[in-house]
């Protein structure tokens, strides 16, 4: 082997070697920092609970070392907890900040619906209404109420039937009747004329009707009271 390649093998090594040295050195100062670190932030811990525990003495506190070296130790024992209790305050956060803008359109979509419901007027026909109930209550009385309250099925009923169709149509047209009438200009009947009136076939179909009514109505009458 010839001079130049054992220099060379040797500048080789010497670089080698001054890249250790470095690493060591690097190493070393940085392990010289923490060391620093260490001691500057026990001072500062040292002096933090000097001044902490003359601070409670001087306000009259009471600290039982025992109870604080517990209360480390669950600390320690329960990091994951609390680290999971800080990310859900995370996820938390996340949450209301993309919630936000559409409980934001919640709230215009609100107030849109109740600016339409005023224009349309709902709440002067409730502000009527009111006043409707008020009058219902300051004219009847308690046992009024008591009474409706006991009949409201027959009511109800009564109302069904009179909103049938046959019932309505029936309704509607002797109102058509009544109002094709001039009460003010009724011609007046003598009693032949009368009788005579009475032979033609309206009369007698609408004196059946009334007599066909009446009986019906005695019936139903008598069937109820059979049943009470």
């Amino acid at each position: 082997m010839d001079n130049n390649n054992i220099q060379e093998q040797i500048n080789d090594i010497n670089r080698k070697l001054d890249i250790v040295l470095e690493e060591i050195t690097a190493q070393k100062e940085a392990r010289q920092s923490i060391e620093d670190l260490t001691a500057d932030l026990s001072l500062i811990g040292k002096d933090v609970f000097t001044s902490t525990v003359t601070e409670l003495d001087n306000a009259g506190v009471e600290v039982d070392g025992e109870a604080v070296k517990m209360l480390i130790l669950k600390l320690i024992r329960n990091v994951d907890t609390i680290t999971e209790l800080f990310e859900m305050m995370e996820s938390g956060k996340d949450l209301i900040a993309d919630l936000s803008p559409i409980v934001r359109q919640i709230g215009l979509d609100g107030m849109h619906l109740m600016y339409n419901i005023e224009q349309k007027g709902y709440f002067d026909f409730f502000r009527e209404s009111i006043k409707i109930l008020d009058n219902i209550v300051t004219h009847f009385s308690a046992e009024d109420i008591k009474l409706l309250a006991d009949n409201i099925v027959t009511i109800l009923e009564t109302i069904k039937s009179l909103t049938q169709p046959d019932m309505l149509k029936a309704i509607n047209s002797a109102l058509i009747v009544y109002k094709s009438i001039d009460v003010d200009n009724v011609e007046e009947y003598s009693l032949f004329k009368a009788m005579r009136a009475m032979n033609s076939k309206e009369m007698k179909k609408g004196i059946g009707f009334m007599i066909t009514f009446l009986k019906n109505i005695s019936k139903a009458t008598t069937e109820q009271q059979d049943l009470n």
